[in-house]
């Protein structure tokens, strides 16, 4: 990159306080001025835009973090193949897959349909699939999961993804016949997701931007921006706002009231006049940002992100290394993860921001928007859900 030496400014220290108080728009057209003024001056070329377009990165993410996601790629290509199937037909055998080191499991309960091996052969053309024989499939799991909410008051109710049972969060020990639901429930005393309740983007909205709800005060991150048909929204999460809040940017310009919201789901649309295919992964005062390839569906052992505003002005960056570890068992059909090395998973501020994966062209692969979170771990609601429940496919770059 060219350097560019500014002259005939008395003050470089007046300048960058002067710029912190302006909005970014602002301040990249104080800029531009500014380097135009001291390339006519000099007889150069002004080496900049007003920030009209994200500075592009790959995603925010460290070598490290490339290096995890890269190594997933072909596991999560060969499960993608899989899971579309299972979406299109109904298999009661199924009861979960899961990203390992090397491979695929598949974990199946009874004799694997003709139809699925088919899947499962061609899907290990893209890594090695291993199919493995469940104690339940994931549909009796899901019946004993009704069972034990309903016997006994439980923060979250998890799938064992190998199909050996559940896994119950609570913040006290339960009685053992309250746990006799016809499958195996490992209590975990662990403490309860909590909701997690970029200063001045502007249209077309981007995701992982500050979004403020002015009818009540409250501040969250935009998720994506997303389509369905010729109509553009803001995906975020549903306790954000109710139907009809306004919602605007931080420095108050509106975007959008709250349109279509899935209470239980943690997700809602914001209609809006234009979205971009672009996400925020810098800091919550600059325009890096990367873009938007598509959605995936989420497996238990893949590495994800999430690009809150929160926790971008506490890092810097997004935080990554966010390991997929449960679906839930329960009528909120979240997705829990753990941030490997014990990190702040999410913070308030974040929630309804933007989860992701990035693919091999270095732009992002929509999976999720942030929900709850505890320490290390996160809650947050899979995109795959948003797409059922909406029918929205994200904007891309």
């Amino acid at each position: 990159m060219a350097f560019i030496y500014l002259r005939g400014i008395p003050d470089l220290k007046e300048l960058i306080n002067v710029l912190t108080t302006l909005s970014r728009r602002a301040a990249a057209s104080l800029v531009l001025a500014l380097l135009t003024t001291a390339a006519a001056a000099s007889g150069g070329p002004a080496h900049a835009a007003a920030d009209s377009s994200p500075q592009l990165t790959v995603a925010g993410l460290s070598t490290l973090d490339q290096s995890r996601i890269a190594q997933q790629r072909p596991l999560v290509a060969a499960a993608t193949k899989i899971r579309w199937e299972l979406e299109r037909n109904a298999y009661p055998g199924y009861a979960g897959i899961v990203l390992e080191d090397t491979r695929v499991a598949l974990w199946w309960k009874g004799a694997v349909p003709p139809a699925m091996k088919r899947v499962v052969a061609d899907a290990s053309q893209d890594a090695p699939v291993q199919v493995r024989a469940a104690a339940y499939s994931m549909a009796e799991l899901r019946a004993a999961a009704v069972r034990l909410r309903a016997g006994q008051p439980v923060d979250s109710i998890k799938f064992k993804a190998d199909g050996s049972g559940l896994v119950a969060g609570a913040s006290r020990a339960l009685p053992k016949a309250a746990t006799d639901v016809g499958v195996p429930v490992t209590i975990v005393q662990e403490k309860a997701l909590q909701p997690v309740s970029r200063d001045d983007d502007w249209a077309p909205w981007k995701g992982g931007a500050t979004i403020v709800n002015a009818s009540i005060g409250a501040a969250c991150t935009a998720g994506f921006g997303v389509r369905n048909g010729s109509a553009s929204y803001i995906l975020t999460a549903a306790h954000c706002g109710q139907t009809g809040n306004r919602i605007q940017d931080a420095r108050g310009e509106f975007i959008g009231n709250v349109g279509p919201r899935h209470q239980d789901h943690d997700i809602a649309l914001i209609p809006t006049g234009s979205v971009d295919g672009y996400v925020y992964v810098g800091t919550p005062t600059d325009s890096v940002a990367a873009s938007v390839e598509g959605w995936g569906w989420t497996f238990v052992g893949e590495y994800l992100c999430q690009s809150g505003v929160s926790s971008s002005r506490e890092l810097g960056r997004p935080v990554c290394n966010l390991k997929v570890l449960f679906y839930y068992a329960d009528r909120e059909d979240l997705v829990e993860a753990e941030q490997t090395e014990g990190q702040t998973a999410a913070r308030p501020g974040d929630s309804g921001g933007p989860i992701y994966s990035v693919a091999a062209s270095g732009k992002l692969v929509a999976k999720g928007t942030t929900t709850r979170v505890a320490g290390a771990r996160i809650g947050f609601q899979d995109y795959g859900t948003a797409w059922r429940d909406f029918g929205i496919t994200p904007a891309t770059r």
